[in-house]
C-alpha cells in the first residue's frame, strides 16, 4: 500500500549578511556565507549567552582581514610575534564537497 499527501515544510530560501544586508544567494541558486559563532558556558562574562553572525564572501574575508590585523597589533612589541599567515583560519582547502579530504 502507498499513502501520499501534502506535506509543508519551511525551507531557507535566502541569507542575507547581518553586516552589509547582502543576499548570499548566487544567480545559481546556491547559497554562499559564512557564520561567526559563539556559545559562552559556565564562567564565561556572557554565560548562557549564543551568538551566530552570517556574513557575505566579501564581509567574511574583511573581517578576516580585520582579526589579521589585530594579531598583529597585539604581538606588535614580543620578542617573538606570532605571525597571521595567509591561511590564518583556513581549516581546509579544495573541499569543494565539504568531505573533509
Amino acid at each position: 500500500m502507498k499513502i501520499t499527501g501534502r506535506v509543508e515544510t519551511e525551507a531557507v530560501t535566502d541569507v542575507r549578511c547581518d553586516v552589509c544586508g547582502c543576499s548570499a544567494r548566487l544567480e545559481s541558486g546556491n547559497l554562499e556565507y559564512g557564520m561567526l559563532q559563539a556559545h559562552w558556558g559556565y564562567g564565561a562574562l556572557h554565560d548562557g549567552e549564543r551568538y551566530e553572525v552570517h556574513l557575505c564572501e566579501i564581509c567574511f574575508f574583511a573581517t578576516i582581514a580585520y582579526l589579521k590585523q589585530e594579531r598583529r597589533t597585539v604581538n606588535m612589541f614580543e620578542d617573538d610575534p606570532r605571525r597571521p599567515y595567509d591561511d590564518f583560519g583556513l581549516a581546509a582547502k579544495d573541499d569543494f564537497f565539504r568531505d573533509g579530504r
